[in-house]
């Protein structure tokens, strides 16, 4: 598959985070690679055949202090080869990109590996994490 579209399934992703969620993420840069380095994967004590689909590289919101500022965007990385070869189709991709997307997001948050897993359940079941409620008059 070509990046573009990669990146396009990447963006999709994106619209299944509940809205009140992603108005709360800043200074949150979304990036796709290849692949991850045979360095990240040692650094991390992963080992072949083992390998990431995603992760997110910042400090997560609970542990920033009030002098907490002025620094780069967190990351949320995405990798693609991984994922294309464990998936077998593209509907196979888009739903592991979302979760994978989910799973970031939650350490932005700083939810513990329980809670996102939890959350995860929720997002294979077909099941939202809460209804996606704002009157159009209170976005405006």
């Amino acid at each position: 598959m070509k990046r573009a579209r990669f990146e396009r399934l990447v963006a999709e992703a994106v619209t299944l985070i509940p809205r009140r969620f992603r108005r709360e993420m800043k200074n949150l840069a979304l990036v796709v690679e290849a692949e991850p380095s045979r360095e990240l994967l040692e650094e991390m004590e992963i080992e072949p055949p083992d390998t990431l689909y995603g992760l997110y590289q910042g400090t997560p919101l609970p542990e920033r202090t009030w002098g907490y500022g002025n620094a780069l965007p967190d990351r949320i990385t995405i990798f693609q080869r991984p994922i294309e070869e464990d998936c077998e189709d593209e509907d196979e991709m888009r739903a592991v990109i979302g979760e994978t997307l989910i799973h970031e997001v939650g350490h932005y948050f700083g939810l513990s590996e329980e809670e996102i897993e939890a959350i995860e359940e929720k997002y294979w079941r077909g099941e939202p994490d809460a209804p996606d409620e704002t009157p159009a008059e209170e976005e405006e």
